[in-house]
């Protein structure tokens, strides 16, 4: 595809983006996010005018996305659960397979008024959000580890305007009484795994887990009984071949009606398991 012609006095939009190495969609996001206009509006006004300035924005961030940082580094935003939400290179980029969390958090607690949600890991703080804006009757806490996600996370619920708790915490660590429904999409890449090279912009720790990428739902597992309340729900996101491993996991720590869930593109994605205690 030709370059789009220079001019020091701006290019046409409809040019620019014709000309762009970019996938189309992916280009007029990042021209609508550079001139700060809506997609609608962008369409509706082809011939806007592409400042110098902007242009060279542009082409470097265009640049930027063609070296594999994601779109929503880029832009500063990513939509989840139909909501935006804020993020940047200290959380994980939200993804579409993980609104089955959100999903089916919210049809565990269907029954559930004012029932008690710890998220672990929260990152952006969209899963977290989400279950909040959805059912704001729920008392939702969330931890990180990472102080700079939290600060993302933070950012969301004031622009959003949800009811969640936000707290410092690795995993269980310091937390006090029990919950009706604890979520988590930890890390779970292993150590080795070969997509990780493509994984580089975003944080290391919010992605790999070990040899296996089983070290953290481990503890995750391990740890849930003592933080569960009789009937409460453990929900895990965990990859693609890791149903087998982690449904084991969730059984060796005591929870019944362990369930595999699967994503849209049909693959295992999340595992959940019930915790029912012991007779004194």
């Amino acid at each position: 595809m030709p370059a789009a012609p220079r001019d020091p006095e701006g290019i046409a939009a409809h040019l620019l983006l014709r000309a762009s190495p970019l996938p189309a969609a992916e280009a007029r996001v990042l021209l609508c996010h550079i001139l700060g206009v809506t997609r609608e509006r962008l369409a509706a006004h082809p011939q806007t005018v592409v400042a110098a300035d902007d242009r060279r924005r542009y082409d470097q961030a265009a640049a930027r996305r063609l070296g594999g940082v994601p779109l929503a580094y880029l832009t500063g935003g990513q939509e989840f659960y139909g909501h935006h939400f804020l993020v940047s290179p200290a959380v994980l980029v939200p993804r579409p397979d993980t609104e089955l969390l959100v999903d089916t958090a919210l049809h565990l607690l269907e029954n559930r008024p004012a029932a008690r949600v710890l998220e672990l890991g929260t990152g952006s703080g969209c899963i977290a959000l989400a279950i909040a804006l959805a059912r704001p009757d729920l008392a939702v806490l969330a931890t990180d580890r990472s102080w700079e996600a939290l600060q993302v996370a933070r950012a969301n619920q004031l622009r959003l305007g949800a009811r969640v708790q936000f707290l410092m915490a690795d995993w269980y660590e310091g937390l006090s009484g029990r919950f009706d429904l604890i979520v988590s999409n930890p890390p779970y890449i292993a150590a080795g795994d070969t997509h990780l090279p493509a994984l580089a912009d975003e944080p290391a720790g919010a992605l790999v887990a070990g040899a296996d990428g089983l070290d953290d739902l481990r503890e995750l597992a391990a740890g849930a009984p003592a933080q569960l309340a009789p009937g409460g729900w453990l929900l895990l996101e965990h990859g693609y071949d890791q149903g087998p491993a982690v449904r084991d996991l969730l059984c060796q720590a005591g929870l019944h009606d362990v369930q595999t869930l699967r994503d849209l593109a049909g693959h295992e994605r999340a595992c959940r398991g019930s915790w029912q205690a012991r007779p004194a």
